[in-house]
């Protein structure tokens, strides 16, 4: 449960410093996450090799990054210190000048953006010039470069840090000209002048760390798609590859019943079977034939969304190289569900979400405070034959607009946000049970085909078939204890799938949703036109 509160004193003073992305910074950063998401492909295989340890149970000093990602730079702050924001507190900024902020003027327009933007478009070769398979860490490198959600992402993190730059950019000043009493000769008076509307109580500074937040969120919301796209692709990737296991199997033990066919006809011809058994060897066959069918048309499907996720629909199906796991430990899912909560860049995207309400409501409390109207004339009075300076200042009277609409409505978002910070948390501990409950069965179906089921499946196969050679036994009961024995070498790989799909998720944060649409939460400038516009 979080603490409501309705007053600033929560926000960074002029000792305590709070990140700020800046234009240039964020630049930077996007940079280095584009050239990061490109270099994917080279690294995949030592970047996927750390997972976050699930069992590592959380402290009162646990952080973002207190768990390795998967394949991701995880959403470390001490990154963000270096790569992405600067540190300013409000007090800085109460009359910023532009010239010394060291901001490059717009970001889109950043050559290396535009360049390293324009790479992200392009297909990544990948996919073809693997010709004798596809591993997983491929695959996931392939995604991360291709998906489109990574690119819509970057583009609304530089949408924030425009936005960010915008609201706390001063008012232009008006310079003009004035001229009075021209109709009455020799007394006319002529003045240029300039005008500037001074902001007070640091108005820009809080439209700033408003910005601020919403960029730090679509940054999390970055991190979090790529866990989404990487659980995604290892769920079907595990789909696809026990179908491949299952055509392989069934093969097998394809050309098993079609001797088994054979001998049954040979029996026959020298009459010592029946055709009841031939008919019965073919049924089998039949239905072998079927479960192969079936099995190459899951394979088919899970390889066309496999592709999809990779951002290649049409790429033409090829063998995987993987292994279903044969053993994982057994979960202490309280410490992991702590972990993953802590840890998961959803929910850290979600406090963001919080600070940026907090900082909005502080905004909006300091809004009725006016701005200052200055305006310097000098001239030449030519009924006197003198100059003349002329000074005026004024400011707005809050007597009727105090803001208070939006101060009631900056309340209640912040009352929202927090409530959304529940939701959250609240999601991924139902997620992770349900996950645990996959994964958990799973695990206990693999290790008892591994130690009992499958020895005594074969065991059993083996003797039928000694029986029945030796007359001992039936026909019929090689036929059942063929089919036992396939049954459970499939409902195995079936185990081994289901157990290698919960692990994705659970080291995935159970985010998954690799081509859902994007949340486009980076923000406007209407603080800007609120900051100026005080009636």
């Amino acid at each position: 449960m979080l603490a409501l509160t309705t007053g600033c004193h929560n926000l960074p003073h002029a000792d305590q410093s709070a990140p700020e992305p800046t234009i240039y910074s964020q630049t930077r950063a996007t940079s280095n996450a584009i050239r990061a998401v490109e270099k994917a492909q080279t690294v995949a295989a030592n970047a996927f090799g750390t997972r976050r340890d699930i069992n590592d149970t959380p402290t009162a000093e646990t952080s973002v990054n207190a768990a390795s990602p998967i394949a991701l730079t995880a959403f470390d702050e001490s990154t963000l210190d270096e790569s992405l924001l600067e540190r300013a507190t409000l007090d800085d900024v109460a009359a910023p000048d532009p010239a010394a902020l060291d901001i490059e003027p717009i970001v889109l327009q950043h050559p290396q953006v535009l360049e390293q933007a324009h790479a992200l478009e392009q297909p990544v070769v990948g996919f073809d010039a693997m010709s004798t398979g596809m591993t997983l860490e491929a695959i996931e490198a392939i995604a991360l470069s291709n998906n489109p959600t990574i690119a819509e992402l970057v583009a609304t993190t530089q949408k924030a840090a425009g936005f960010r730059h915008q609201v706390g950019l001063w008012a232009n000043p008006t310079l003009g000209y004035n001229a009075t009493q021209l109709a009455d000769e020799g007394t006319d008076q002529h003045t240029v002048f300039i005008s500037q509307t001074l902001i007070t109580a640091d108005k820009l500074a809080l439209n700033r760390s408003v910005l601020n937040e919403a960029l730090r969120a679509q940054l999390l919301q970055l991190e979090a798609q790529k866990y989404r796209i990487a659980t995604d692709v290892r769920i079907t990737f595990y789909e696809a590859l026990a179908a491949q296991r299952r055509i392989e199997l069934i093969r097998d033990f394809r050309s098993v019943v079609d001797k088994g066919l054979d001998i049954a006809e040979q029996l026959k011809e020298a009459e010592e079977g029946s055709q009841l058994e031939v008919v019965q060897a073919k049924v089998q066959k039949n239905e072998i034939e079927l479960a192969l069918k079936q099995a190459e048309i899951r394979y088919q499907a899970a390889w066309r969304e496999l592709a999809a996720f990779a951002g290649n629909p049409g790429l033409a199906p090829m063998p995987l190289h993987g292994n279903l796991p044969n053993e994982e430990p057994s979960l202490d899912w309280s410490d992991v569900a702590a972990s993953t909560t802590a840890a998961s860049p959803e929910y850290q995207a979600a406090l963001a979400r919080v600070s940026q309400a907090r900082a909005n409501l502080c905004r909006q409390q300091v809004q009725p405070i006016p701005n200052l109207d200055v305006q310097l004339a000098s001239g030449y009075d030519n009924g006197t034959n003198s100059g003349l300076i002329n000074l005026q200042i004024g400011a707005p009277i809050p007597v009727f607009n105090k803001n208070q609409g939006n101060i009631a409505a900056a309340r209640a978002e912040y009352m929202r946000a927090s409530r959304e910070v529940e939701r959250i948390e609240n999601s991924i501990q139902a997620r992770l049970a349900a996950v645990s409950r996959e994964y958990d069965s799973s695990l206990a179906a693999v290790q008892q085909y591994a130690s009992d089921i499958l020895p005594n499946a074969e065991e059993g196969l083996n003797l039928a078939e000694l029986a029945y050679q030796a007359g001992e036994t039936s026909f019929v009961q090689v036929l059942v204890a063929r089919r036992t024995y396939f049954d459970t070498n499939l409902q195995y790989i079936r185990s081994q799938a289901q157990l290698a799909q919960a692990k994705a998720q659970v080291d995935g944060f159970v985010l998954t949703g690799a081509l859902d649409s994007v949340v486009d939460n980076s923000g406007d400038d209407s603080l800007r036109g609120l900051t100026l516009g005080q009636q």
